[in-house]
């Protein structure tokens, strides 16, 4: 596995728990990338590109089992008592978005009812319970010492030069290398999850992947406002959702504004300060779809390259095992191969 991030650590856990011997290898920390950057909001709802439908209707289901399967990963769990509360044009349906399906709309009544905090609740507002958020950076360390537990290995520090097929054993075994400044490794197989870096990695094999990169900016507020919101709160100029230690968590390229509007729309956010910000880098493949499976020409050589990850992981992660471990094909994944 190259990549530690949610993708990664997602697929790694996973593969363990079924019984491969599994090593990650990452260039810097866990979770050092997007994945840190995340706001970690996670729902059915959304943009979502036609071939992956049928994965993203996994979405929910799959991170219920994993916190069922992953011991303290609810811990990092929240959100689902009131889910998520949009307005404003991003919240309409359209050709590329689609509902959960516990959505509905509510009036200015039924906003206050689920945000009791708003100033001035929207006239119609999309109420998605079911929705919830997760703390991404927290997850994947999770997941990560539940792999360690399962016997597998997370080696960081070690970024990953090249990759290529060939015979790797004594007797002429057709297998996989990964080269990194450190050592060479043989596998049976590798899964790349290093975010835009999969790109690069897969160039070595003379495959062009098309993911580009696009910055995300995550804004943290100081621990000063504990039961200010109820869930995620998405309107114009605004995405904010309640974190652990009475902290707020919010988007937005400039912080001033996103506390403007924060203050604007929520009592109580008066004393709220400038929030923290750090950025991160979202690996976007072309047309949105996620990107997951063998590489062309390459069978050896998985990708896992998906927007957005934090939804997606443990969906992508339980398809990847079914195909390489159980050899078969997860109906899920069809609409996503590179």
């Amino acid at each position: 596995m190259v990549g530690a991030g949610i993708v990664g650590a997602a697929v790694a856990f996973r593969l363990a728990g079924a019984g491969a011997a599994v090593t990650v290898l990452e260039a810097d920390a866990p979770a050092s990338g997007a994945t840190g950057a995340s706001f970690g909001w996670i729902g059915a709802g959304g943009t979502v590109p036609p071939a992956a439908a049928a994965l993203h209707a996994r979405a929910l289901p799959a991170h219920r089992r994993l916190a069922a399967d992953l011991p303290g990963a609810a811990a990092h769990w929240s959100g689902f008592a009131s889910g998520s509360l949009a307005w404003g044009t991003g919240a309409e349906p359209s050709a590329t978005t689609a509902a959960a399906p516990d959505a509905r709309w509510v009036d200015a009544e039924g906003a206050r009812s689920v945000e009791p905090r708003l100033r001035t609740p929207p006239g119609r507002a999309l109420h998605t319970p079911s929705d919830g958020f997760v703390d991404a950076t927290a997850l994947t360390h999770a997941l990560l010492d539940g792999l360690r537990r399962c016997g597998g290995e997370v080696r960081c520090g070690e970024p990953v030069l090249a990759v290529d097929e060939g015979d790797v054993g004594d007797v002429g075994d057709v297998g996989v290398r990964v080269t990194t400044a450190a050592a060479r490794y043989a596998a049976d197989a590798v899964v790349l999850a290093a975010g835009t870096g999969t790109a690069d990695l897969c160039a070595t094999l003379g495959v062009p992947l098309p993911v580009t990169g696009s910055p995300a900016t995550l804004l943290t507020y100081p621990g000063t406002a504990p039961g200010l919101l109820a869930g995620v709160l998405s309107g114009p100029g605004l995405e904010v959702r309640p974190a652990a230690g009475g902290r707020l968590l919010a988007t937005g390229d400039d912080p001033a504004a996103a506390r403007d509007a924060l203050v604007a729309a929520v009592r109580g956010a008066d004393g709220v300060g400038l929030p923290s910000a750090r950025v991160g880098v979202r690996p976007m493949p072309a047309g949105g779809t996620p990107l997951v499976g063998p590489l062309p020409g390459h069978p050896r050589v998985v990708v896992a390259v998906v927007h957005s990850g934090v939804t997606l992981a443990p969906a992508v992660a339980e398809g990847v095992v079914r195909e390489l471990v159980d050899g078969v094909e997860a109906p899920e994944l069809r609409g996503c191969r590179p």
